[in-house]
């Protein structure tokens, strides 16, 4: 099982997470590409980083939205949308190559990351982004989200992805941001929730059903306050629950 979490999400004098102690324990990294958080230096201390620990590095694309932190929908053209990703693409690929490392997937962030399970436009522009970069690069979202689907029709390879710190609804989506269950907050039952999914392919709702849940990388959220204790649990217990933990890319 891969373990990803979203780093470099600070900007300028602010930071948010601890990028350090968590590229010690996940296996993928997404960094953000300077337009819903990071920035340049910020890019490249991360890439060092995760070279350094042999880490996989993953753009995390989002809206150019750094006030409202690429949670906020915006209503993008497609050719827009296609070209700013392909611009966070380019950017995070040039801190790579400084450690030879690469860009070895594609995933996208807060809003856009919900728009492109459902909306077919803002999908679209997505695939044609990573096609256009790198028609191997594969992307992580959303099992069965038009994402997913557009993606394969590409013959792009599509990595299916699941939250242990996220809440979900009963049809499998994630419970929005600001509802009550939205967030896991305490790291015991996250590390639950992480060893659940990995293991049977499953996951509690808010509602109390089991509803499936495939994923071949599991996210926990570097921007909350408990994230490295959470991320130290959730990594003991797979481990201790006999699952290998690397890379999918």
């Amino acid at each position: 099982m891969d373990l990803n979490a979203d780093l470099g999400e600070g900007f300028g004098i602010w930071r948010l997470g601890d990028d350090e102690a968590l590229l010690g324990l996940v296996t993928s990294a997404n960094v953000a590409c300077g337009f819903h958080g990071g920035d340049p230096s910020t890019m490249r201390r991360v890439c060092e980083g995760a070279a350094r620990r042999e880490v996989a590095v993953g753009a995390q694309v989002g809206y150019r939205d750094l006030a409202g932190f690429g949670r906020r929908h915006i209503a993008y053209d497609f050719a827009e949308l296609r070209d700013e990703v392909t611009y966070q693409l380019g950017a995070l690929s040039a801190f790579c190559q400084l450690f030879n490392t690469r860009v070895r997937y594609l995933k996208p962030h807060g809003a856009l990351y919900h728009a492109a399970a459902t909306d077919e436009s803002q999908a679209a522009a997505v695939v044609a982004a990573v096609t256009g970069h790198n028609p191997e690069l594969p992307v992580l979202c959303m099992p069965g989200s038009t994402l997913a689907q557009l993606a394969v029709g590409a013959g792009l390879p599509v990595v299916a992805e699941a939250f242990a710190d996220r809440g979900y609804l009963p049809n499998g989506a994630l419970v929005p941001r600001g509802t009550p269950g939205a967030l896991i907050t305490d790291p015991d039952a996250v590390a639950t929730r992480a060893v659940r999914i990995a293991t049977e392919r499953t996951v509690v709702a808010v509602d109390g059903t089991v509803i499936p849940c495939p994923a071949d990388s599991i996210c926990v959220h570097g921007d909350t306050h408990n994230a490295v204790s959470a991320t130290e649990l959730v990594r003991a217990s797979l481990i201790d629950a006999g699952v290998p933990l690397a890379p999918f890319a």
